[in-house]
Protein backbone atom coordinates (compact mmCIF):
# COMPACT_ATOMS: atom_id res chain seq x y z
CA UNK A 1 0.00 0.00 0.00
CA UNK A 2 1.11 3.38 -0.24
CA UNK A 3 2.43 5.55 2.16
CA UNK A 4 1.98 9.45 1.75
CA UNK A 5 4.00 11.48 4.01
CA UNK A 6 2.59 14.89 5.12
CA UNK A 7 3.26 17.22 7.75
CA UNK A 8 0.59 19.36 9.44
CA UNK A 9 -2.93 19.48 7.86
CA UNK A 10 -3.20 22.72 9.80
CA UNK A 11 -0.37 24.32 7.54
CA UNK A 12 0.65 22.40 4.78
CA UNK A 13 -1.01 22.93 1.71
CA UNK A 14 1.55 20.90 -0.75
CA UNK A 15 0.41 17.69 1.80
CA UNK A 16 -2.98 18.61 0.85
CA UNK A 17 -2.96 17.92 -2.69
CA UNK A 18 -2.22 14.29 -3.27
CA UNK A 19 -4.18 13.60 0.36
CA UNK A 20 -7.54 15.14 -1.13
CA UNK A 21 -7.22 13.17 -4.27
CA UNK A 22 -5.99 10.29 -3.42
CA UNK A 23 -8.86 10.18 -0.21
CA UNK A 24 -11.43 11.65 -2.85
CA UNK A 25 -10.42 8.76 -5.41
CA UNK A 26 -10.66 5.90 -2.62
CA UNK A 27 -6.83 5.40 -3.52
CA UNK A 28 -6.07 3.31 -0.62
CA UNK A 29 -2.80 4.59 1.22
CA UNK A 30 -1.22 4.90 4.48
CA UNK A 31 -0.88 8.43 5.96
CA UNK A 32 2.38 9.50 7.74
CA UNK A 33 2.59 12.67 9.49
CA UNK A 34 5.50 14.73 10.96
CA UNK A 35 4.54 17.82 12.21
CA UNK A 36 6.57 21.11 11.20
CA UNK A 37 9.11 21.58 13.90
CA UNK A 38 11.72 24.35 14.32
CA UNK A 39 15.12 22.43 13.38
CA UNK A 40 14.36 19.27 13.98
CA UNK A 41 11.58 18.45 11.11
CA UNK A 42 14.63 18.96 7.92
CA UNK A 43 16.16 15.78 9.21
CA UNK A 44 12.78 14.01 10.37
CA UNK A 45 11.82 14.21 6.42
CA UNK A 46 15.19 13.45 5.45
CA UNK A 47 14.81 10.13 6.09
CA UNK A 48 11.79 9.47 3.78
CA UNK A 49 12.65 12.55 0.88
CA UNK A 50 15.09 13.53 -1.15
CA UNK A 51 14.59 17.27 -0.61
CA UNK A 52 13.24 16.76 2.93
CA UNK A 53 9.92 18.50 2.24
CA UNK A 54 6.76 17.04 2.36
CA UNK A 55 4.59 15.50 0.63
CA UNK A 56 6.11 12.71 -0.86
CA UNK A 57 4.53 9.15 -1.41
CA UNK A 58 6.23 5.73 -1.51
CA UNK A 59 5.27 3.10 -3.13
CA UNK A 60 7.46 -0.21 -1.97
CA UNK A 61 10.91 1.13 -3.25
CA UNK A 62 10.07 3.77 -5.41
CA UNK A 63 10.19 7.26 -4.18
CA UNK A 64 8.47 10.42 -5.58
CA UNK A 65 8.67 13.46 -4.08
CA UNK A 66 6.88 16.23 -5.54
CA UNK A 67 2.96 16.85 -5.75
CA UNK A 68 2.95 17.39 -8.84
CA UNK A 69 4.76 14.06 -10.15
CA UNK A 70 2.63 11.90 -7.73
CA UNK A 71 -0.31 13.19 -9.28
CA UNK A 72 1.24 11.98 -12.19
CA UNK A 73 2.55 8.80 -10.47
CA UNK A 74 -0.94 8.07 -9.63
CA UNK A 75 -2.76 8.76 -13.45
CA UNK A 76 -0.48 5.87 -14.74
CA UNK A 77 -2.06 3.73 -12.27
CA UNK A 78 -5.41 4.87 -11.34
CA UNK A 79 -8.43 6.25 -13.52
CA UNK A 80 -10.25 9.56 -12.33
CA UNK A 81 -6.97 11.62 -11.55
CA UNK A 82 -7.65 13.61 -14.53
CA UNK A 83 -10.87 14.11 -16.97
CA UNK A 84 -11.29 11.29 -19.28
CA UNK A 85 -12.23 13.68 -21.90
CA UNK A 86 -9.10 15.00 -23.96
CA UNK A 87 -10.12 18.79 -24.32
CA UNK A 88 -10.45 18.66 -19.93
CA UNK A 89 -7.72 16.40 -19.41
CA UNK A 90 -5.59 19.29 -21.40
CA UNK A 91 -7.35 22.13 -19.63
CA UNK A 92 -6.83 20.31 -16.40
CA UNK A 93 -3.09 19.74 -16.29
CA UNK A 94 -2.34 23.22 -17.92
CA UNK A 95 -4.30 24.71 -14.67
CA UNK A 96 -2.45 22.36 -12.46
CA UNK A 97 1.23 23.79 -13.62
CA UNK A 98 0.18 26.95 -13.29
CA UNK A 99 -0.67 26.47 -9.52
CA UNK A 100 1.55 24.49 -9.49
CA UNK A 101 4.61 27.22 -10.26
CA UNK A 102 2.42 30.71 -9.93
CA UNK A 103 0.50 32.78 -7.82
CA UNK A 104 3.72 33.76 -6.28
CA UNK A 105 0.98 36.81 -4.23
CA UNK A 106 -1.26 34.71 -3.14
CA UNK A 107 0.72 31.95 -1.73
CA UNK A 108 3.48 34.56 0.09
CA UNK A 109 0.73 36.88 1.48
CA UNK A 110 -1.75 34.32 2.48
CA UNK A 111 -0.33 31.53 3.77
CA UNK A 112 -2.13 28.57 4.15
CA UNK A 113 -3.71 27.70 8.78
CA UNK A 114 -7.22 26.12 7.76
CA UNK A 115 -8.64 26.58 11.68
CA UNK A 116 -8.01 30.44 11.65
CA UNK A 117 -9.38 33.72 10.40
CA UNK A 118 -7.56 37.10 9.65
CA UNK A 119 -8.38 40.08 8.87
CA UNK A 120 -5.99 41.60 5.95
CA UNK A 121 -5.45 45.33 6.61
CA UNK A 122 -5.13 45.53 3.04
CA UNK A 123 -5.40 43.78 -0.27
CA UNK A 124 -1.82 44.27 -2.50
CA UNK A 125 -2.26 44.94 -6.83
CA UNK A 126 -0.47 41.87 -7.05
CA UNK A 127 -2.68 39.72 -4.99
CA UNK A 128 -5.69 41.56 -6.47
CA UNK A 129 -4.14 40.53 -10.06
CA UNK A 130 -4.07 37.18 -8.94
CA UNK A 131 -7.32 36.88 -7.55
CA UNK A 132 -9.11 37.72 -11.33
CA UNK A 133 -6.92 35.72 -12.71
CA UNK A 134 -8.17 32.67 -10.40
CA UNK A 135 -11.78 34.13 -11.45
CA UNK A 136 -11.02 33.96 -15.16
CA UNK A 137 -9.55 30.16 -15.03
CA UNK A 138 -11.88 29.01 -12.86
CA UNK A 139 -14.80 30.42 -14.73
CA UNK A 140 -13.58 29.26 -18.06
CA UNK A 141 -13.70 25.49 -16.19
CA UNK A 142 -16.39 25.65 -14.48
CA UNK A 143 -18.51 26.90 -17.68
CA UNK A 144 -16.81 25.33 -20.35
CA UNK A 145 -16.74 21.76 -18.32
CA UNK A 146 -20.34 22.06 -17.11
CA UNK A 147 -18.98 21.84 -13.49
CA UNK A 148 -19.76 21.08 -10.32
CA UNK A 149 -15.96 20.76 -10.20
CA UNK A 150 -13.02 22.70 -12.51
CA UNK A 151 -13.13 20.33 -15.22
CA UNK A 152 -16.65 18.79 -15.04
CA UNK A 153 -18.88 16.18 -13.28
CA UNK A 154 -16.04 14.78 -10.72
CA UNK A 155 -13.31 15.59 -8.48
CA UNK A 156 -10.15 15.29 -10.49
CA UNK A 157 -6.17 16.63 -9.67
CA UNK A 158 -7.16 20.03 -10.57
CA UNK A 159 -9.62 19.85 -7.77
CA UNK A 160 -6.92 19.26 -5.49
CA UNK A 161 -4.19 21.48 -6.82
CA UNK A 162 -6.58 24.58 -6.15
CA UNK A 163 -7.86 22.90 -2.54
CA UNK A 164 -5.65 25.07 -0.79
CA UNK A 165 -6.92 28.37 -2.37
CA UNK A 166 -10.15 27.11 -1.02
CA UNK A 167 -8.96 27.19 2.55
CA UNK A 168 -6.99 30.77 2.20
CA UNK A 169 -10.69 32.26 0.51
CA UNK A 170 -12.28 30.86 3.43
CA UNK A 171 -9.19 31.88 5.81
CA UNK A 172 -8.56 35.90 4.71
CA UNK A 173 -11.95 36.59 3.53
CA UNK A 174 -10.35 37.48 0.21
CA UNK A 175 -12.52 39.03 -2.20
CA UNK A 176 -14.00 36.84 -4.62
CA UNK A 177 -16.68 37.14 -7.66
CA UNK A 178 -19.88 34.89 -6.90
CA UNK A 179 -18.29 32.34 -9.23
CA UNK A 180 -15.18 31.74 -6.66
CA UNK A 181 -17.47 31.53 -4.27
CA UNK A 182 -19.64 29.19 -5.12
CA UNK A 183 -16.75 26.58 -6.44
CA UNK A 184 -14.94 27.49 -2.84
CA UNK A 185 -18.31 26.09 -0.79
CA UNK A 186 -19.06 23.23 -3.26
CA UNK A 187 -15.25 21.87 -2.76
CA UNK A 188 -15.12 22.83 0.95
CA UNK A 189 -18.70 20.09 1.35
CA UNK A 190 -16.86 17.49 -0.42
CA UNK A 191 -16.10 14.77 2.39
CA UNK A 192 -12.26 14.39 2.10
CA UNK A 193 -12.23 18.09 2.33
CA UNK A 194 -14.30 18.19 5.25
CA UNK A 195 -12.11 15.01 6.84
CA UNK A 196 -9.22 16.92 5.81
CA UNK A 197 -10.45 20.39 8.35
CA UNK A 198 -11.92 18.35 11.07
CA UNK A 199 -8.42 16.92 11.72
CA UNK A 200 -6.60 20.12 10.88
CA UNK A 201 -9.29 21.63 13.68
CA UNK A 202 -8.08 19.12 15.99
CA UNK A 203 -4.02 19.78 16.00
CA UNK A 204 -2.45 21.16 18.76
CA UNK A 205 0.72 21.50 17.44
CA UNK A 206 1.32 25.31 16.36
CA UNK A 207 5.00 26.04 15.07
CA UNK A 208 6.11 29.77 15.66
CA UNK A 209 7.62 30.39 12.22
CA UNK A 210 4.06 29.45 10.30
CA UNK A 211 2.50 31.17 13.16
CA UNK A 212 4.25 34.30 12.32
CA UNK A 213 4.02 34.20 8.35
CA UNK A 214 -0.31 34.12 8.79
CA UNK A 215 -0.28 37.08 11.02
CA UNK A 216 2.58 38.29 9.17
CA UNK A 217 4.72 38.91 12.65
CA UNK A 218 1.18 40.15 14.59
CA UNK A 219 0.60 42.98 11.81
CA UNK A 220 -2.86 41.22 11.18
CA UNK A 221 -5.84 40.46 13.14
CA UNK A 222 -6.61 36.70 13.73
CA UNK A 223 -10.32 37.49 14.16
CA UNK A 224 -11.38 34.25 15.05
CA UNK A 225 -9.42 30.72 16.18
CA UNK A 226 -11.18 27.60 15.78
CA UNK A 227 -8.43 24.94 16.76
CA UNK A 228 -8.13 22.42 19.83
Amino acid sequence: MYQLHIANKNYSSWSLRPWVLMTALDIPFTEQLIPFSTGAVQTAFKAFSPTAKVPCLVDDQQVVWDSLAIVEYLAERHRGVWPEESAARTWARCASAEMHSGFTALRNQCAMSCGIRVALPEISAALRDELARLDVLWTEGLTRFGGPFLAGKTFSAVDAFFAPVVFRIQTYNLPVSPTVNSYCQHLLGQPAMQNWYTSALAETWREPAHEDEVTDNSKRVVVADFRA
